[in-house]
């Protein structure tokens, strides 16, 4: 437990040689890649989505793809085609960026659904399919996504079922001013990326990930969690609360931080810390709602304050 935990406090420690400032973020992306999950990053340009994603792949020693979502793109820019070789006159595999262990998606709602539709399969079952051949992607495999969320024109918003398949969403926001001299002093010279070392490698991630699956979930806090996402379904501002993979991913995304914490059984504070994280994107408002000006973090913190939080028995009891 303690040599697992020290690894993920490694990559958050090297990552935080870039990202200055964003600790929480930091470990909630952490918690993603532990889980095995997709991360969601929505802020204004300029805040470190991109330096995030990058130090992430570094810092693991993972391979790292980027792809630039545009109105333009084709879904085989994407997951690669089949290509004739005149030479062996047969059609060959191209394989597309989406074959690396962590791929950056930039701005994916530029793009239109047909494209955005063929990350589905990636996310969700770890292959693509090209020409009806189905290829399986490298392990561990992470999708982290960005968009912006105060440009709308040219712009397709993801779908429902597409949301739900990101584990978690996260919000970089400004740095303090404090904060924002230091990132200008540590790139008067150079930027810090460029000297980022790997701490582990990808033999580890999945070490890591098999490490938080041990992590003891009672059945109390089980009940709490189903308790929490079912208050999501019947809350009177929300027009569609969060799916049943909600409920799996806040379990899972539990059990890493509890993992972080030094801790091998789940805390209701674990699922109390993560459930806007990773339920906030499955809400969906109602129309009288978001007139009002509610939100979905609102929502969430209402249906914490309304539920009784069980107490934890000790393993084994």
């Amino acid at each position: 437990m303690d040599e697992v935990r020290g690894l993920a406090l490694r990559i958050i420690e090297n990552i935080e040689r870039v990202m200055v400032g964003k600790r929480h973020e930091v470990e909630l992306a952490v918690i993603a890649l532990m889980c095995g999950g997709h991360l969601l990053i929505e802020d204004v340009p300029g805040v470190g989505k991109t330096m995030l994603a990058r130090s992430l792949a570094r810092s693991t020693g993972c391979s790292f793809r980027r792809i630039q979502f545009t109105p333009d793109l084709l879904p085989s820019d994407v997951t690669g085609a089949a290509i004739y070789n005149q030479k062996s006159g047969d059609f060959e595999f191209r394989p597309g960026p989406i074959m690396a262990q962590i791929v950056l998606a930039d701005e994916i709602n530029r793009a239109t659904p047909k494209t955005q539709s063929a990350l589905l399969e990636a996310m969700e079952e770890r292959q693509v399919t090209v020409d009806g051949v189905s290829r399986p992607l490298p392990r561990p495999f992470m999708v982290l996504a960005t968009q912006n969320p105060i440009e709308y024109e040219g712009t397709f918003p993801l779908p429902e079922a597409q949301l739900d398949r990101f584990f978690m969403r996260v919000h970089l926001g400004y740095p303090s001013p404090h904060d924002e001299v230091t990132i200008m002093e540590r790139q008067m010279l150079s930027h810090p990326i460029e000297e980022l070392e790997p701490v582990c490698g990808p033999d580890d991630i999945l070490r890591l990930q098999e490490a938080v699956r041990q992590v003891k979930v009672d059945s109390l806090v089980k009940q709490y969690i189903a308790a929490v996402v079912d208050a999501t379904r019947h809350h009177e501002a929300v027009y569609l609360g969060a799916s049943p993979r909600g409920s799996l991913s806040l379990q899972r995304g539990s059990q890493a931080r509890a993992l972080l914490d030094g801790r091998d059984y789940v805390l209701p504070d674990d699922v109390k810390a993560l459930a806007y994280p990773v339920l906030g994107h499955r809400i969906m408002l109602s129309a009288a709602s978001r007139v009002k000006g509610t939100t979905a973090q609102q929502v969430v913190e209402d249906c914490l304050s309304r539920l009784h939080v069980p107490g934890v028995r000790a393993r084994g009891s």
